[in-house]
């Protein structure tokens, strides 16, 4: 049976990622997964990114986290001193101050960590890549992630995470993107439940 998205180390996969080219709806999917996990009780911690427009127009990001909390990512035009990506400022100080608490794990139940992107901004920040590895390699955390899309050589940092043997990449596109929302859906409450039996 042909599957609709690519599928790597699909037997001992426990983390998820997806990709997918620019406003294809990744990050609607995480969305609409943690709503899902929230109602079977599967404990969700982590944050999502949201672009910020002022008349229509595209001026920058935020990292939110899964009860509401807002903090810049990147923007602009900003009076911080950062890295650059393209045209934008990244503000690592801000990222981190909300985006690394989140990600702290408490106690030995298994829990699902968002982490939306693992990407050129968020990888200024060491603490968060250091992080990232931390989750990783936590046998009672999962983590339901996105990725940019492959470009070139691409992002050491990310291509080392996308190699990984216990991560399953899912290729999200306009076609196939219903499909993938029940299949992730799916794998996680699986993955949890074989966890916690």
């Amino acid at each position: 049976m042909q599957s609709s998205q690519k599928q790597k180390h699909v037997g001992h996969a426990k983390h998820l990622l997806l990709t997918g080219p620019p406003c294809v709806g990744k990050t609607t999917l995480v969305q609409k997964i943690c709503g899902k996990l929230r109602d079977t009780g599967i404990p969700v911690i982590g944050f999502y990114t949201q672009e910020l427009r002022q008349e229509k127009q595209r001026v920058g990001f935020d990292i939110i986290s899964l009860d509401g909390r807002q903090s810049p990512l990147a923007r602009i035009s900003s009076n911080i001193r950062g890295p650059k990506v393209g045209k934008y400022t990244v503000d690592v100080a801000s990222f981190e101050s909300l985006a690394l608490p989140l990600l702290t794990t408490k106690g030995e139940e298994t829990q699902i960590c968002v982490v939306d992107e693992i990407g050129k901004m968020e990888l200024f920040s060491d603490r968060f890549k250091r992080k990232v590895i931390d989750i990783l390699d936590d046998r009672k955390c999962f983590i339901l992630g996105t990725i940019p899309v492959k470009k070139g050589n691409g992002i050491p940092f990310v291509e080392s995470v996308r190699s990984r043997s216990d991560v399953r990449v899912f290729d999200v596109s306009f076609l196939n993107r219903d499909s993938v929302l029940d299949e992730l859906l799916q794998t996680i409450i699986t993955i949890t439940s074989a966890r916690t039996n």
